[in-house]
């Protein structure tokens, strides 16, 4: 079996009598990919299998009339991460991709016309909240060294490191007390300031992870702190382009990524993983396997003829998951020059906050208004469209498919399209209608079927604190010797450092590969 992949290369399934020394990734997003990455360096043959036609996953792209839409993350807030994964393979992340710092980062606009920049340098910062609410600065310098603070215990230690064992869990629970774990990032940030605005652009991060604000721990506080310490990049060519660049380290290393292919089942031998069957009947025998698909999906789907003890398909069914999402993707035509005041990224929040999140998590109500995320990439790169021409992603939360009153978006994504346009034109793009010339609409269906996604949720479980680090399908399967997991489902959860970073924790439980194993892919990377 052959697939050709973006760059003209032909990866071909590796024929095998035994698995000994191999390892089958499943799914080539981005925590599929570096723990691949990962694996190769540490001398494993790896095979990668993905059902898309592109590797990234969700970070991957779709190409259209000269537009290039990038899928899923848009930024990445950890350099370091990925320049740790390339070093660990021998190799110069910067010489691979470029990483452009955006300045500004965001901009927040709310209804009543006041707006909110974030952008480098603690000076510019503290302006930017004296001009907002004066009163409120202190406040704010509190609540930065709080998120560092939790940046150092929650990111640089519990992030790096396996929490698979009860054990751990209760060793850190001291600290969990101390942070104030249990009370939620937007009540935290209600103690440190009044302003409604500043406690919205304090405390909204856990969205872009799937949680709810209200109810997520305030370790993601910590989101503050990334943004301040490390900025905000754009890699040129979109995250794409870091995936393409992942998997030809693996190709390097000696391994394959073959995309266009499904996993079906993963195949079990002497109690533990032996392989992975792929739904067309191809064996592909392996000593370490690795799903980087949804822990619901590996453990009712993949591992289907197996019995489950802890992750149930009804325990699972009964956890609690991320929001999903409707994102518009849309080039316009001429319009390089026009809107000079949207940038990379805009914010444009809706005339409810609390009750509009309630209406997503909880009663799974699809409302009248919005908020909205705006992408427009064509500012910092624009080779993502023709030239004078701009691509857009907008994207809103919505509900997921797994509440009672489930929305119907065979009947209901035109008309939320239609109402999407209308807010962008009253409060970012005003003339936008008649400019739009490509379209391409994903709706929580799309996630459920493009992904595999339950409920067609945007960031598998939701990150609250009775479904983190121990309490969250472990990285090494508690169910399956031999079988791990990486991506948004496992620790330390979603977000692009979060499934770096499930890969990072993956390699500390995965053994170096027999030497013989080791020998044979220097051989192949030869």
């Amino acid at each position: 079996m052959t697939q050709h992949t973006r760059s003209g290369q032909v990866d071909r399934l590796p024929s095998a009598l035994d698995g000994r020394g191999r390892a089958v990734v499943i799914g080539a997003g981005l925590g599929g990919l570096a723990s691949a990455m990962r694996l190769g360096a540490k001398g494993w043959q790896v095979t990668v299998v993905d059902r898309l036609d592109r590797p990234g996953g969700r970070g991957s792209s779709i190409t259209q009339g000269g537009h290039r839409f990038d899928l899923g993350p848009t930024i990445v807030t950890v350099p370091q991460t990925l320049r740790e994964l390339w070093a660990v393979c021998g190799r110069d992340f910067d010489r691979d991709v470029r990483l452009v710092p955006l300045d500004p980062f965001y901009k927040i606009l709310w209804q009543d016309g006041s707006s909110f920049t974030m952008g480098p340098g603690d000076a510019r910062m503290e302006a930017e909240v004296s001009r907002l609410s004066p009163g409120d600065l202190p406040g704010f310098r509190r609540f930065l060294k709080d998120a560092e603070a939790r940046y150092w215990f929650g990111f640089e230690d519990l992030g790096r490191r396996s929490m698979h064992r009860l054990v751990d869990l209760i060793k850190v629970l001291p600290k969990f007390a101390w942070y104030r774990a249990d009370r939620s990032v937007h009540a935290h940030a209600a103690r440190r300031v009044k302003d409604e605005r500043l406690r919205f652009a304090l405390s909204f991060h856990p969205l872009f992870i799937g949680g709810d604000p209200f109810h997520v721990t305030s370790m993601y506080a910590l989101v503050s702190h990334l943004e301040r310490a490390f900025g905000v990049h754009y890699a040129m060519g979109g995250v794409q382009a870091i995936a393409e660049a992942m998997a030809a380290v693996v190709r390097d290393q000696g391994g394959f990524v073959v995309q266009g292919v499904e996993a079906d089942e993963v195949l079990v031998f002497g109690g533990r993983a032996s392989g992975v069957k792929l739904a067309d009947g191809r064996v592909l025998p392996a000593e370490v396997v690795v799903s980087n698909a949804d822990p619901a999906t590996t453990y009712t789907r993949l591992l289907r003829k197996q019995p489950v003890k802890r992750w149930t398909a009804p325990r699972l069914m009964r956890s609690r998951w991320s929001m999903s999402l409707f994102v518009w993707y849309f080039g316009t035509r001429g319009t390089r020059e026009m809107w000079p005041e949207v940038g990379h990224h805009s914010i444009v929040v809706g005339p409810r906050y609390r009750a509009h999140i309630r209406d997503i998590f909880q009663t799974g109500k699809l409302a009248e208004d919005m908020s909205l995320y705006v992408h427009r990439p064509s500012v910092t790169d624009p080779s993502v469209a023709p030239e004078g021409d701009d691509t857009f992603y907008v994207l809103s939360p919505v509900p997921h498919l797994g509440h009672d009153n489930g929305v119907d978006w065979a009947k209901e994504a035109e008309p939320y399209r239609q109402k999407m346009l209308k807010v962008l034109e009253e409060r970012l793009l005003p003339g936008l209608t008649g400019r739009v010339t490509e379209s391409l609409v994903f709706t929580p269906e799309t996630f459920r079927d493009r992904y595999l996604s339950p409920h067609g949720a945007g960031f598998s479980l939701e990150p609250r604190i009775l479904q983190s680090a121990w309490f969250r399908p472990h990285n090494v399967s508690e169910e399956l010797p031999g079988l791990y997991l990486a991506g948004a489902g496992t620790h330390p959860g979603a977000g692009v450092p979060g499934v770096i970073g499930t890969a990072e924790v993956l390699a500390t439980l995965v053994p170096d590969a027999p030497v013989a194993a080791r020998a044979s892919v220097r051989m192949a990377a030869e």
